[in-house]
């Protein structure tokens, strides 16, 4: 019998296996790409550790990538024909069927079973950091909030990831709305360990969802180095670092960021922040053809096959943004064909039919300038668009889609309720008030538009000076 460094008992694995998984998990938490030469190593020293069997799994599953599921799976299922799953303890046999929820589709089960064993376990790491990413794969505000809260006590000042569990608890703060107590638990969570890059981002979402872009910017210019490169999270937290810069109406920076950095994406992940930082420019009438040829040729191969329809909706964006609408209805069509058939326990199928059809549809409907169309889509979901996962700040892409399509379709009473609903969550907002602005010129009231657009013109301004990467 052997313990992690978390004080939990394992079967199967060797002194240098543990150590590995000890490393393992410790890179999981930085978001490094070592994790997975880590969890290789480990099972290289004992082929039959269940707990390095359950890492490597749920490393694969993870990821939102087709391929790697499937090689996590073939891997997984060998395993568990290799064992006696009754000499297994309780809790390895708890993440054997977390794991085996995973397989087969069902996000919800595996984030139930997870979260079974974070109550009798609340230091397991492994289990709460992939239970945290199944929250947030199926957009639970709540249990990214209290499945980290209810672990919290049991964790010590001193331990060397207490920081790292504060860093998630303060993203499930930050999107269940409580922003003055994720500002403050993410701002410790860096102090303990400035290379927390989860982190960072919670701090950089609580700034957005307030409205806050100087602040944000000034907060990652000052960290550039602890961020920017090493993990796998950069790319994701460059977009942060553009949507702010969007804010200040810096267009040309926000696109040396994408040429530098997110154009390089290969992931999914990575793919689709490059996706919807382009669609809120194209909200906007900015034309980049050709960016969008480019990354509408990264995504064939990673939607060949449902998996996770949030990944589809910003695949659909790159083929309407390079004007591949064929491509995008082609797409469409597949995923008809899916969920026409049942699917029990498959939660991308519910995903794909109540939210993912309806904003694909959206979006091409947009491409096609039917915008009428796009506001009949969108607007009957617009307050259970979470329920195919991400953010709330990767979500605003289909609002601000709404918000665009109710203008230009002449819905304005739609689009009245739509701006002030965001002037009054965010009234530091400059694209709020710019909008407010487009209301205004189009309900032909030429002073209110004025002021309106002098007061994004002014917000603006204030976030320039934090505007200058690394500065």
């Amino acid at each position: 019998m052997s313990h992690d460094q978390h004080g939990l008992a394992m079967t199967g694995a060797s002194a240098a296996a543990v150590r590995h998984y000890d490393r393992a998990i410790d890179e999981l938490l930085h978001f490094r790409a070592e994790v997975d030469a880590e969890a290789n190593a480990a099972l290289t020293e004992s082929p039959d550790f269940a707990m390095g069997n359950v890492l490597a799994a749920y490393l694969g599953l993870l990821t939102t990538e087709v391929e790697d599921a499937r090689t996590a799976r073939a891997r997984f299922g060998a395993f568990l024909r290799r064992i006696d799953d009754g000499a297994l303890l309780p809790r390895e046999r708890a993440h054997l069927a977390a794991v085996g929820a995973l397989l087969g589709g069902d996000f919800l089960t595996c984030g139930a079973l997870l979260a079974e064993i974070t109550a009798e376990h609340p230091r397991d790491a492994l289990a709460l950091a992939a239970g945290h990413q199944i929250d947030f794969f199926t957009g639970d505000a709540r249990m990214l909030r209290d499945r980290v809260g209810g672990a919290l006590t049991a964790w010590r000042e001193d331990d060397p990831h207490f920081g790292h569990v504060l860093g998630m608890y303060a993203f499930g703060l930050e999107e269940a709305g409580h922003y003055d107590r994720s500002e403050e638990t993410g701002l410790r969570a860096v102090e303990l360990n400035r290379r927390d890059v989860w982190g960072i981002h919670a701090v950089v979402h609580t700034y957005e969802m307030q409205g806050r872009f100087g602040d944000g910017l000034r907060y990652l210019d000052a960290r550039v180095p602890d961020w920017s490169s090493g993990t796998f999270f950069n790319i994701h937290n460059w977009w942060h670092w553009c949507l702010y810069a969007l804010e200040t109406g810096d267009v040309p920076r926000v696109l040396a960021v994408y040429d530098a950095v997110l154009a390089d994406g290969q992931a999914c992940m990575e793919l689709l922040d490059a996706a919807a930082l382009l669609w809120r420019l194209y909200l906007e009438g900015s034309d980049q053809h050709e960016r969008w040829r480019a990354l509408a040729d990264a995504w064939p191969a990673r939607v060949a096959e449902p998996y996770y329809a949030f990944n589809d909706m910003h695949a659909v964006m790159s083929y309407v943004g390079a004007g591949r609408i064929g491509e995008a209805e082609k797409l469409i069509a597949v995923r008809e064909a899916y969920v026409a058939e049942p699917r029990p326990g498959v939660t991308n199928h519910d995903m794909t039919l109540r939210v993912g059809l309806p904003v694909c549809r959206a979006l091409v409907a947009f491409g096609r300038g039917d915008h009428e169309a796009v506001v009949d889509l969108l607007h009957p979901i617009r307050h259970r668009v979470n329920e195919f996962g991400g953010s709330h700040a990767q979500r605003d892409a289909v609002q601000r889609t709404l918000v665009e399509a109710a203008l230009r379709a002449g819905r304005r009473e739609v689009a009245r309720m739509l701006v002030s609903e965001r002037i009054s969550v965010r009234p530091c907002s400059p694209y709020n008030w710019l909008k407010q602005a487009a209301l205004a010129d189009a309900l032909g009231d030429g002073a209110a538009a004025a002021v309106a657009r002098g007061r994004a013109g002014e917000l603006a301004r204030s976030g320039i000076a934090g505007a200058e990467p690394g500065g």
